[in-house]
């Protein structure tokens, strides 16, 4: 089958919700709180990409991951980059990305030691419908009142400069190692290569897009594999069914319907935008839409 449900399960978080809406149930009030859902293959097959649902009620800790050549030398795959799609955000939320001003190392070390890093971190205001790429080696934090997806290249390792003096553990030599000590470089403006379908990162570790057409069509990524995360609206694909907050891998063709009013996510690996994914049939479509 072209077409994949990912299973995905809770991960409770102390710093978590219960108030998972619209897209999840809510967590019981009587159960611990929510910090992530995590999507996984259903046979167990290792993925190059991987998703995340984030729920925050306050700020996550100052972290880094390594690039590339970093987690390799260490026996991993894969470095990460990393994106957010902030689907809700209070009105002060923010998502701390690189440093205010370009600092020597030393001053990096003794600001995450006494914890005046937090202040040296530029947060950076954001609200629904934001789309930002953090490539590897950027220091960052993921703020309060935010329900974030994160699409992720697949490899489970944080370092941490600073947890607000919690117990967890820290890894400022790993950190230090891995990071860029300035200031965030920013993402391109997202462009729109079709009517409807709009690319927020690509010339990265992976492409980002935002589908926001209405009509059936044909996709069509070659030897890519496709993650299809529909957020709002209704879509099926080869005739089943998609929900709101479910994750599809699609490999090979395969048919998708999406209604009137919905917006999908689609990632894929690959440092290029790929041009032909939505074949004749898709741009037909758009073109009657």
């Amino acid at each position: 089958m072209p077409a994949t449900k990912l299973n995905n399960h809770r991960v409770e978080k102390p710093w978590g919700r219960h108030d998972l809406a619209p897209l999840f149930d809510d967590q019981p009030v009587d159960a611990p709180a929510v910090g992530e859902i995590w999507y996984d293959d259903p046979a167990g097959k290792p993925r190059e990409l991987l998703v995340k649902y984030l729920f925050t009620s306050e700020r996550l800790s100052v972290q880094v991951h390594p690039d590339d050549a970093a987690a390799q030398a260490r026996g991993y795959p894969r470095g990460k980059d990393e994106a957010w799609i902030v689907l809700s955000a209070e009105p002060n939320s923010t998502i701390a990305l690189g440093l205010t001003e370009t600092m020597e190392e030393d001053a990096v070390r003794a600001a995450a030691l006494d914890g005046s890093i937090e202040g040296k971190l530029y947060w950076k205001p954001v609200k629904a419908g934001d789309v930002i790429y953090s490539p590897a080696r950027t220091i960052h934090a993921i703020g309060a009142g935010l329900q974030v997806v994160e699409i992720q290249q697949n490899l489970d390792l944080t370092y941490r400069f600073y947890d607000y003096r919690s117990a967890r553990e820290l890894h400022l030599d790993e950190a230090m190692a891995v990071s860029d000590f300035g200031p965030f470089a920013g993402n391109p403006e997202p462009r729109e290569i079709s009517p409807g379908r709009t690319i927020f990162a690509e010339r990265q570790k992976f492409v980002l897009e935002r589908w926001t057409v209405a009509g059936r069509f044909m996709i069509a990524p070659g030897s890519a594999t496709v993650w299809i995360l529909p957020i709002e609206g209704q879509a099926a694909i080869d005739g089943a069914p998609v929900g709101l907050g479910d994750a599809i891998i699609v490999e090979g063709s395969a048919e998708i319907d999406i209604a009137p009013g919905s917006m999908i996510y689609v990632a894929y690996p690959g440092f290029r935008v790929l041009e032909g994914m939505l074949g004749s049939e898709a741009r037909s479509a758009l073109a009657s839409s």
